[in-house]
């Protein structure tokens, strides 16, 4: 399995997959149709087109994609109103297959109520949209702060090397934001020499993995006591954790 990143409009990324035994080609979240096109264009075809949610730069460029190649548009049932062509309305935990790869469909609300991620199996690649982003996540338009912290917690639990395609470039922000609260964080420290370096390159700084997300991500480190200290509600629950997290990077 092959993987494009595709950056798109200011900061998003749309993925183009390629599956060499069984010549699929499909793409995820495009963004735009002529920044994607031209990436299409190399393999002369183009069999799907997959949607974590109904942003609109997330579909954008489904329709007149589908139009060029007759491309089958997969999307989760709940956003059947919402995104426009959807040929296959995909389920909750629902194993799909396209050629010789299999993805779970993982249900993640919280940054719209039909949001869902999509975890290739075998191969341990995760595409989060925008309900994980590196070292952050998703703002809350449509769900509910409980709604994401359990959406996030499902994302921890894949196999840790898992690779994590998400839907923006954010990581800069983020770390900073990461840094505020988890100064004394070596994990992170290391992971922003990293990131500096990518963005002076001008390289994506995706993917990442569940492992580091694990050890640099205070949005899954919300058991963590010294956040929680640093952030003024010693003792707190985990998710009265994330919320003022949450809160706190909505005004960052």
């Amino acid at each position: 399995m092959i993987v494009e990143v595709i950056p798109c409009l200011s900061d998003n990324y749309s993925y183009l997959i390629y599956e060499k035994e069984s010549n699929i080609v499909s793409i995820i979240d495009p963004s735009e149709f002529h920044t994607c096109e031209k990436i299409v264009k190399k393999y002369k075809k183009l069999d799907f087109i997959l949607n974590t949610h109904h942003h609109a730069d997330h579909v954008d460029g489904n329709l007149m994609l589908k139009e060029k190649y007759g491309s089958k548009i997969l999307a989760f049932g709940m956003d059947k109103d919402r995104i426009p062509g959807i040929d296959i309305l995909l389920k909750e935990n629902q194993i799909h297959k396209i050629g010789n790869l299999e993805f779970r469909v993982i249900f993640t609300p919280g940054h719209t109520k039909g949001h869902i991620v999509l975890f290739f199996m075998k191969e341990k690649i995760v595409f989060t949209g925008d309900t994980l982003f590196s070292l952050g996540c998703g703002r809350i338009f449509e769900g509910t702060h409980e709604e994401m912290f359990n959406s996030l917690n499902k994302i921890k639990n894949l196999p840790p090397e898992t690779k994590v395609y998400c839907g923006h470039e954010y990581t800069k922000s983020n770390y900073k934001f990461c840094l505020e609260y988890d100064k004394d964080n070596s994990f992170l420290k290391k992971k922003k020499l990293f990131i500096d370096q990518k963005l002076r390159d001008k390289s994506p700084t995706i993917p990442t993995t569940i492992d580091d997300e694990l050890k640099t991500n205070i949005f899954l480190r919300c058991d963590n006591e010294s956040i929680k200290k640093n952030i003024g509600i010693n003792n707190a629950s985990d998710i009265l954790t994330f919320k003022k997290l949450r809160d706190l990077k909505d005004s960052f």
